[in-house]
């Protein structure tokens, strides 16, 4: 049986109507089933007590921030975070009896739930050439073997080195500096799937890839708008924000093809309305917009507000700060002026009058902002969606003031992190000279792959070993069969992680897990506790300090793992003293400061509680972009050609996950129980193929003149507009091709997935 995906279980599906409320008692009663079947109730509480708190360590689930003022002293995180801290803090683990016992192949025929919660790997484990089984290593002979390989390739071109989003900021400057030591830029992390279109877009926009709000911005909104984003599963602490700011008479806009519960209703479980289970009603407008039809979208808008304003003006738009700051406004004008209001309504989907609704409310404010995540990134129009969004927010001046600005809400707790640090393919001539200076190596310029770059090197043999710092590559990436491929090809594939995941089951010629730490886990060095930072998706770089005993003596810290590898494959040749940042990450902070801006002072601000805010240009009302100023744009409306017979798909997460981490096979809001296998479809959709609820059906995609197929999925009725369908990934990553991308920022797309459905063969 072929490793690569999902084996085919059913689990035997329930339904229920999905859910009207979020949080409340439901919320509590399942965060503390999950932390009990993984530890004991003591070791629970110990690791609950200290998530995000200023003295704590930081959540290794989602980026949202922390309060800067006060915190809750007994949960200040969410349901999720609980999960996530199940998982990792989790007192399952595997040794070398367990991989004898099991092969590469059974442990295959599990599912993704049932291969994570096998435990916490605790010791480090080769796989030999042609080899079934995993065998202990040492740690010496596994860096001895991984420097070999390294240093016997023709290129340090044919490695690749990725990073996931749960790496700190000093594993990941270390991790980037060995890299290019070693002389290359082949540096793809999990930006490159989720938020590179935000990236792209916003540095052209406002000159600074980031978001420009804090949760101050969050709690004083007028207007808040929600594109492509399920709060109330993917980042739940942002609506106890939201309810902040509903609290102070903030709008909330949904914009999203689901209605999600998280942005219908809010149950507060530690707060006195939450414990009389008084809910908060958050969204007042919701968008039923079709799937990719965002575009369309707030160019309606946009030219309903110009419209107002040509009535009344000097009521609608912010001269003053259109005049000042920015740059293209009167071409995007003409631009708007050019476009057909009935077409784009038809484009995306929703009603004249529930745009008018939305412009009317947007027309008298400017403490506006506008959130989102990968139901806007994971498009091939990603970026000039993301850019209209900006514009928007250009016309009302709605940058760089309190409660006001852009706010792309990042998955993995520190992936704006990483690329702070360094972890980015193309990097500046400016960072890699300041690197140079600092450590007197040679950095390599030429750009480096990306992960869809990085699939097809390894696929076509210019890649030939693959080392992942965290993260479960081929569950994260798209076209599934031809990833797994990929890494096959590799003649040695090592990962650096806390759990089993599938991609330790697809492997190169050769393959080693490296066991390392968590989040939760003392990291004890020379007698002292260490600490780490990250930096969240508004721009806080705070501490992360575990206070759990590690479940294995035989695991190590990233900055540990990255230094001792660089060791061996530097030897005694190298500029770099490698040994000094594993004795006191100090060290580590010290040398990030001297290369990095924003971070001077480091080892005494990061000691702040609550961290520090770094430099942000945009939040501060300062551009820097090529003209100076923040820049309009132009783009043409598109939307994928979908034929008779075809529809297109977007993948989701259910509410028991985060990214490739199964937490359990429930989606509680959506009213989905103990099965993942499923497609949500509109009913008039059903009809017209002539299918049935809790059929049986299989997806097919065939772009590039290839057949995908992810066979055996049940068929449910729901809200979605006809000719859309959504199904849980990491189940159909089969069926994104590996070249359909976003233009600009060769993101997967994900959400525009092309498909027709039949029925399936497989009996359930």
């Amino acid at each position: 049986m072929d490793t690569a995906e999902n084996p085919i279980k059913f689990t035997g599906i329930r339904l229920s109507k999905p859910k009207k409320v979020a949080a409340g008692l439901p919320a509590v009663v399942s965060s503390m089933r999950h932390i009990l079947e993984e530890m004991n109730a003591f070791r629970g509480m110990k690791a609950l007590l200290q998530l995000n708190q200023k003295k704590g360590f930081d959540c290794p689930g989602c980026a949202w921030p922390d309060p800067d003022d006060e915190r809750s002293p007994v949960a200040e995180y969410c349901e999720n975070g609980a999960k996530a801290i199940a998982e990792e803090a989790t007192t399952k683990k595997l040794h070398g009896d367990f991989f004898a016992q099991h092969t590469i192949e059974e442990l295959g025929q599990l599912t993704d739930y049932e291969i994570g919660k096998k435990g916490r790997i605790a010791e480090p484990v080769y796989l030999a050439p042609g080899s079934t089984n995993y065998v202990p290593i040492s740690w010496d002979k596994a860096y001895e073997l991984i420097a070999n390989r390294l240093n016997n390739l023709s290129s340090p071109n044919e490695a690749v080195f990725y990073t996931s989003g749960r790496t700190s900021n000093e594993a990941a400057f270390l991790y980037q500096l060995m890299v290019r030591q070693y002389g290359t830029n082949n540096l793809p992390d999990c930006s490159n799937m989720c938020h590179e279109s935000s990236g792209v877009a916003l540095t052209a926009a406002l000159g600074i890839g980031k978001g420009s709000v804090t949760l101050e911005d969050v709690h004083d909104a007028e207007v808040i708008i929600i594109l492509g984003q399920n709060p109330g599963t993917n980042h739940p602490r942002m609506l106890t924000a939201l309810q902040k700011a509903k609290d102070k008479g903030a709008i909330i806009i949904a914009v999203n093809p689901i209605p999600e519960t998280g942005l219908i209703s809010f149950l507060n479980p530690q707060t006195i309305k939450g414990i009389l289970n008084i809910p908060t009603p958050l969204t007042d407008l919701f968008l039923q917009v079709k799937i990719n039809g965002d575009m369309a979208l707030l160019k309606a808008l946009s030219i309903l507000l110009l419209e107002k304003e040509k009535n009344q003006p000097g009521s609608v738009f912010d001269s003053e700060f259109i005049e000042n700051n920015t740059r293209g406004y009167q071409e995007y004008i003409a631009h708007l002026e050019e476009l057909d209001l009935a077409s784009l309504i038809e484009t995306c989907g929703v009603p004249l009058e529930q745009l008018a609704e939305a412009a009317k409310i947007i027309a008298g404010k400017q403490k506006i902002i506008a959130c989102w995540a990968m139901g806007l990134t994971q498009h091939k129009n990603a970026v000039d969606t993301i850019r209209e969004v900006v514009n928007l927010l250009l016309l009302k001046g709605s940058i760089g003031k309190q409660g006001a600005g852009v706010c792309p809400v990042r998955g993995h707790s520190n992936v704006q992190g990483d690329r702070t640090m360094g972890i980015y393919e193309k990097p500046s001539d400016v960072f890699l000279d300041r690197l140079d200076t600092v450590f007197n190596i040679q950095s390599p310029r030429a750009h480096g792959y990306d992960v869809v770059q990085a699939i097809h090197a390894m696929h076509d043999g210019r890649a030939k070993v693959f080392i992942a710092m965290g993260g479960n590559f081929l569950s994260a990436t798209p076209d599934t069969n031809y990833t797994a491929q990929a890494l096959r090809n590799c003649d040695l594939t090592v990962h650096v992680s806390t759990k089993l995941n599938r991609s330790h089951l697809v492997h190169g010629k050769e393959a080693i897990i490296l066991p390392c730490l968590g989040r939760s886990d003392k990291d004890i060095v020379n007698g002292e506790q260490q600490f780490v930072s990250c930096e969240n998706s508004m721009g806080v770089v705070q501490s992360s300090r575990g206070n759990l005993h590690p479940v294995s003596d035989l695991l190590k810290s990233e900055p540990t793992i990255v230094c001792e590898l660089a060791t061996a494959i530097f030897g005694t040749h190298s500029p770099i003293s490698w040994n000094q940042y594993m004795q006191h990450y100090d060290r580590i902070r010290d040398a990030i400061a001297q290369v990095i801006p924003g971070f001077e002072d480091y080892n005494l601000k990061v000691r702040h509680p609550g961290g520090f805010y770094l430099p942000n240009g945009a939040r501060e009302g300062r551009f820097n972009t090529h003209s100076g100023k923040a820049n309009f744009n132009i783009a043409e409306v598109t939307f994928p050609e979908v034929r008779k017979g075809e529809y297109l798909m977007m993948t989701i997460r259910s509410h028991d996950q985060f990214n490739t981490t199964i937490y359990g096979l429930n989606d509680r809001y959506r009213g989905v129980y103990n099965e993942r296998r499923v497609v949500f479809m509109n009913s008039k959709d059903i009809e017209h193929e002539g299918l049935k609820s809790g059929q049986l059906v299989d997806l097919y995609n065939y772009e590039d003149g290839k057949t995908r197929v992810a066979p055996g999925f049940i068929v449910i009725p729901y809200d979605i507009p006809i000719g859309c369908t959504a199904t849980y990934f990491p189940e159909t990553n089969v069926l994104v091709p590996v070249n359909s991308v976003a233009d600009q920022s060769n993101t997967p797309v994900s959400k525009s997935v092309i498909i027709q459905i039949k029925s399936s063969t497989i009996k359930s």
